[in-house]
């Protein structure tokens, strides 16, 4: 299997194993109410390095987390957000001084960043569970690595899938070239063969959104809208619904498809008028 090398990264592969097991100081607890979820409690907030925190968990936790998310720095070189998002934080600096050592000082802000991931990476794959899955949101400035980092430390035959997922929610985008409206979710799994990412039950709320109300043979549907955001005289037309009222998209919107694909779905029954066939146009999906 391909596999990734960098600066120091001879320093990291082990270095889990050299991270000290500290205690954790409880500060205080939180009691909820009697009647509160099973879940309510038992939860814990830690504050401080989360190579050690994630070393501390060991002792209690190891091979026994079902699904660990975690949200690391995307390495962007913006220093100025919540937290520093170039890896170039004293503490990293201190870190990977005593780790790396003199070689450090050289490396590149993806050396550093994969210095950083490696040992803890190494530690999420010990807590999770036989059948558990691990989360990973990042965007292309390290994606691309990460996947490699994961499959070594995974192994290939574990990865799930690569998620894409919308982080702006509004067409409207200022970039100049290219919009880049989505990140990345990478999912691994502990053992892909035990992980039961398939064979969850649909919940009650999501069996109640989709019904048959109108007794359509293809089986269950859910109304969506078919009106966008947008004004496009091909998409503006007049709906005369089965009632007889007449139709005209929202305000500042126009129908999501052409007067000639319209007349198309209608025909084949996937347009919704509501009960009494006089309301908002919906499509059947």
């Amino acid at each position: 299997m391909p596999t990734l090398h960098w600066v120091g990264k001879d320093k990291v592969v082990n270095h889990h194993h050299d991270v000290p097991f500290r205690l954790l100081d409880k500060q205080y607890t939180f009691t909820a109410n009697e009647c509160a979820p099973a879940n309510s409690t038992a939860n814990r907030i830690i504050h401080g390095d989360n190579l050690e925190a994630l070393k501390s968990l060991l002792p209690e936790f190891e091979g026994k987390v079902n699904c660990i998310y975690i949200d690391p720095p995307y390495n962007t070189g913006n220093e100025g957000w919540v937290y520093n998002d170039a890896v170039n934080d004293p503490k990293i600096k201190k870190w990977l001084g005593q780790v790396v050592g003199k070689e450090g000082e050289d490396l590149s802000r993806h050396d550093k960043w994969l210095c950083m991931m490696y040992p803890r990476l190494k530690l999420l794959h010990r807590l999770l569970a036989d059948d558990g899955i691990l989360w990973v949101t990042l965007d292309d400035s390290e994606g691309q690595y990460f996947k490699l980092l994961a499959d070594e430390v995974f192994g290939r035959g574990n990865f799930i899938a690569t998620f894409c997922w919308q982080k702006t929610l509004t067409r409207r985008n200022d970039a100049k070239v290219v919009s880049t409206a989505h990140d990345y979710v990478f999912c691994y799994a502990k053992n892909s063969s035990q992980a039961k990412l398939n064979k969850q039950e649909k919940d009650k709320k999501q069996r109640d959104t989709y019904t048959n109300r109108d007794n359509d043979p293809r089986g269950d549907w859910l109304a969506v809208p078919f009106h966008a955001p947008n004004i496009r005289p091909n998409l503006t037309y007049k709906i005369i619904t089965p009632s007889g009222k007449e139709l005209w998209p929202p305000k500042g919107r126009c129908w999501s498809t052409t007067e000639e694909t319209f007349n198309e779905l209608r025909a084949e029954n996937r347009i919704y008028f509501g009960k009494d066939g006089g309301g908002m146009a919906q499509r059947k999906k």
